[in-house]
């Protein structure tokens, strides 16, 4: 994408220009700040943080073509409900075993250029005994981290929920920049059915936008992420609606909290009809109408769109699927999404190699992390 700024200074933006679509462009000087004058202000616009070019490198890098970014955050009771599906205790040994299978498999970062990790994780060390994060840098993965709290009900809406966390965010991200992280992942929600109210859509854009700050300021690459949900009966052209209105105010936020738009990543949704609609959409409208609302409303600064194109599905015997959502000539973004739901099919060969481990000296898991790299390699094609 081109390697223009967005103006970073809200005095400067008027807002409604901003929701029709208009901004102010400037190439990014190469000094720490930029002196803005006209007739009635005179003002200077901070860089986003002394991590600049850092930050720079390491969104080209997430967002290099042909691969994506792996999300192996779930949480200790998610990872145990995997774990007990195949008859293994929830325990750090088991977790550890687990996540060593998915950071080590070799090859793995022909196509992955990303980790999501959890709190746990980014701490852990593998089987080996070898740090976690230096195994995936030296696949040339760049290690990330879940950072929000989880969604909780906000208080005067339609039932709609705000995501917790920014509360010593500050030092959170300072300490896992330290330990080795280089990106951060926030995930905030839109509900279709639930209005959406304009008081969630703002506490969603500027909770996105004060996350965004802090881990730039950190150091950390941050994966803007304004989920509209899937859930409801509404047509395509309401989802379009309700996203253009989301992103508007996502990057109006992000402008006035003085956010890099060149080290930051976004995380969209497929603009598709809601789960229950009765109007169907086939790939080819999708890809359609979220490519009109990425170049409508992403500026142009923005190095890569991490977006999900695939679903799972269960087959025959249980056997996981994978479904593209979007046509087969050419990806709708420039990356994809790696879910940890690709690798849910190792859980069983998993927990069976981890009872042959109990009564054997051999350690080797190739059969199985080649099968999770070859989904990998399919997905990209």
């Amino acid at each position: 994408m081109a390697s223009t700024s967005l103006l970073k200074a809200s005095p400067v933006l008027d807002k409604s220009e901003w929701v029709k679509g208009q901004s102010v462009l400037f190439r990014q000087p190469s000094s720490a700040s930029v002196v803005l004058r006209n007739r009635a202000t005179s003002l200077t616009v901070r860089a986003a943080s002394s991590y600049a070019d850092e930050l720079v490198k390491t969104a080209k890098t997430i967002a290099s073509p042909g691969r994506g970014i792996l999300a192996m955050d779930e949480s200790n009771a998610t990872c145990g409900k995997r774990l007990d599906s195949i008859g293994l205790e929830n325990t750090e040994a088991n977790r550890q075993a687990f996540r060593t299978l998915l950071v080590s498999a070799p090859g793995l970062g022909q196509y992955v250029s990303g980790a999501i990790l959890f709190e746990e994780t980014l701490y852990q060390s593998t089987t080996e005994g070898k740090k976690m994060v230096d195994v995936l840098v030296e696949q040339n993965i760049v290690p990330g981290i879940k950072v929000d709290k989880g969604l909780v009900p906000l208080v005067g809406s339609n039932n709609e929920s705000w995501c917790q966390g920014l509360d010593g965010l500050s030092s959170r991200t300072a300490a896992y920049y330290q330990q080795g992280a280089r990106f951060a992942k926030w995930r905030t929600v839109v509900s279709i059915p639930n209005g959406p109210s304009a008081l969630a859509v703002k506490e969603a854009a500027w909770g996105l936008a004060r996350y965004a700050a802090i881990s730039q300021d950190s150091g950390l690459v941050p994966i803007v992420e304004p989920e509209i949900l899937l859930d409801g009966e509404h047509d395509i052209d309401r989802t379009y609606d309700v996203a253009e209105k989301v992103w508007a105010e996502v990057f109006f936020y992000l402008a006035q909290n003085n956010v890099m738009f060149e080290g930051i990543l976004l995380k969209p949704s497929m603009v598709t009809p809601g789960a229950e609609s009765k109007d169907r959409a086939t790939p080819e409208q999708v890809a359609a109408y979220t490519l009109k609302l990425l170049r409508n409303r992403v500026p142009p600064a923005v190095p890569g769109i991490m977006a999900i194109f695939v679903r799972r599905t269960v087959g025959g015997g249980g056997n996981t699927q994978l479904e593209r959502n979007e046509p087969g000539t050419k990806p709708m973004a420039r990356v994809l999404l790696l879910r940890t739901c690709v690798a849910e099919h190792l859980s069983e060969n998993m927990g069976r190699q981890t009872r042959e481990r109990e009564r054997s000296s051999d350690h080797s898991l190739g059969p199985c992390q080649g099968q999770f790299v070859g989904s990998a390699r399919k997905i990209h094609r």
